[in-house]
This record gives C-alpha cells, structure tokens and sequence, in this order.
C-alpha cells in the first residue's frame, strides 16, 4: 500500500532536494565516456583458487594485487602519455585514463607466500593455493 505525502508547492527547498537527489552519490560520467572496469572469473578446486581477471591497456607494472587472508584486492591505473606533435590537435578521445579497483572474499584463506601471478595479453592470471583449514581442538575437561 503507498502513503500519501502532502507537499507545499510553493516550498523551494522540495524543488532543489528533488533536483540533486543522487546528484553526489555517483560519480559523474559524460556521454561517451568509457568506462573501465576489472571483469573476472574466479574457479576454484580442492587446493586452489583461480582467478582470471581483465585488465586491458594496463602495464603490469600498475598492476597491485593484495592478499589479506581470504580477502582479494587487484587495483590498476591506466596511465595518460602525452604525446602531441607540433599542429596537431585532438578532435576525440575515447580512452579511459584513471584508477580501478576491484576487492572480493574468498571461501577460504589463501597461502599469500605460495600465491603466483601472471600478466599477459591484458589478462591477470592469479594462482592461490588455500590454505591448510585447521581443525578444532576439543579439550577435555579435568
């Protein structure tokens, strides 16, 4: 069932709340603008994890990736080189230039210091091996 609100519409400030409504929540983004984003697929069998994530136009040497337990974290940064030659201008760019981030958990912790990485082709291939699960303990009492 839906409420009835009762609005004055003379009041401005019903006028402007309405105008900015999720005006700052999102980043703005301009028509024809791309934007970039980490795309991956996470596979996972008895010891490891596999993931296989998209990065495209990104140098590996921008690409971060952290291990925090069964948290995941792959940032990169597409880099602007600016190269302009004498009387030429540019009529469109549709390149994206700027940060990314993509952090997801994990069923199970990861062994960081067996974790393999590999960069080619604009995908990031990670290799991480689970860690042992420990067992519980169950103490007898005396």
């Amino acid at each position: 069932m839906t409420s009835i609100v009762r609005r004055d519409p003379f009041a401005l400030d019903d006028v402007f709340d309405d105008l900015f409504k999720g005006f700052f929540v999102r980043p703005v983004q301009f028509e024809g603008q791309q934007q970039i984003q980490i795309k991956t697929d996470v596979k996972e069998d008895e010891k490891t994890y596999t993931v296989h994530a998209e990065i495209p136009g990104v140098k590996k040497e921008d690409i971060h990736v952290s291990i925090d337990g069964n948290l995941l974290s792959i940032s990169a940064e597409v880099k602007k080189e600016k190269e302009e030659k004498e009387g030429e201008k540019v009529l469109r760019s549709e390149r994206y230039y700027g940060k990314v981030f993509r952090s997801f958990t994990l069923g199970q912790d990861v062994d960081d210091q067996a974790a393999q990485a590999k960069y080619t082709d604009g995908v990031l291939e990670l290799t991480l091996p689970k860690k042992a699960a420990s067992t519980a303990k169950k103490l007898a009492i005396q």
